[in-house]
């Protein structure tokens, strides 16, 4: 850590925050819920960093001090084991994934009842790790139930209900039903387009997941549409140029290949290609 930005990289500095949480360990009791908040800030920065066996050591730390102080039934485990269970999930351990967000959902119940936006969201995480694990009808009724709840809370047109929109589209893709998917993504932009405007790093990576979708479906025509809006808004938005820009670069050189322009295929592909190297 650099003397001159420390004041501002203190609080994500998992190597300050590690001795800072062995010292509240020595004057304090092991089960003292200020070790439980430590333990809490650690494991989301391990997350973040992507170091999961870590997150997941001071997550379950947490876990079992909220367990202590306040009971299976506050929303702080609930919290806790879905972040547990999305680790689970990166880790591969599918099993333990499917446990922890099941276990995160009863909670949200006990402590909100249906129709809630945090048990909508754990709908949404259990659907997608019933996605992961192949049970896509059960998949599908979960992402159902919180499609119902989004509506029912907020109407048609928000930013979550076309998050829930993309996740039963994924469903839809693995059961065969690519026509069926593609019109769901549509939708889901669609509102993207109305509730986030056009400039969002989520409109454009819907924009990317669509005109890969229009590919896959030989509607070659309206994926360079796609990738060629996604380009210009990347563009305009990140002029730093970034990893985004080389896949709609990408994007277009699939589809030229697709259409047999093998030369412009090549001449975006090598744009791409420069594009992740830098």
């Amino acid at each position: 850590c650099q003397r001159a930005s420390w004041e501002g990289h203190r609080g994500g500095c998992t190597f300050d925050l590690e001795r800072k949480l062995e010292r509240e360990r020595g004057r304090l009791e092991e089960e003292d819920p200020a070790i439980g908040d430590a333990c809490f800030v650690l494991g989301n920065l391990y997350y973040q960093q992507n170091r999961f066996d870590e997150a997941e050591e001071r997550f379950e730390e947490a876990l079992r001090i909220c367990l202590v102080v306040v009971g299976e039934g506050s929303e702080s485990v609930a919290i806790l084991c879905a972040n547990l269970g999305k680790i689970y999930d990166r880790q591969g351990r599918l099993d333990d994934g499917l446990r922890m967000q099941k276990r995160a959902l009863r909670v949200y119940r006990r402590v909100h009842r249906d129709g809630h936006e945090e048990v909508a969201g754990a709908l949404c995480n259990l659907g997608n790790l019933r996605l992961c694990t192949g049970e896509l009808e059960k998949a599908m009724r979960k992402h159902e139930e919180a499609h119902a709840m989004y509506v029912g809370l907020h109407g048609e047109d928000h930013e979550n209900v076309a998050k829930v929109l993309g996740n039963m589209a994924n469903v839809l893709k693995d059961q065969g039903k690519g026509a069926e998917a593609l019109a769901m993504q549509q939708k889901a932009l669609d509102i993207k387009r109305r509730t986030l405007g056009s400039d969002s790093d989520d409109f454009v990576a819907s924009l990317l997941n669509l005109g890969a979708a229009n590919r896959g479906q030989g509607m070659l025509d309206e994926a360079l549409a796609r990738f060629e809006e996604g380009l210009g808004i990347v563009r305009r938005i990140h002029p730093e140029r970034s990893v985004t820009e080389g896949k709609f670069l990408e994007g277009i050189g699939n589809v030229y290949s697709q259409q047999g322009r093998h030369e412009d295929a090549f001449a975006w592909w090598r744009k791409a290609h420069r594009m992740y190297r830098k």
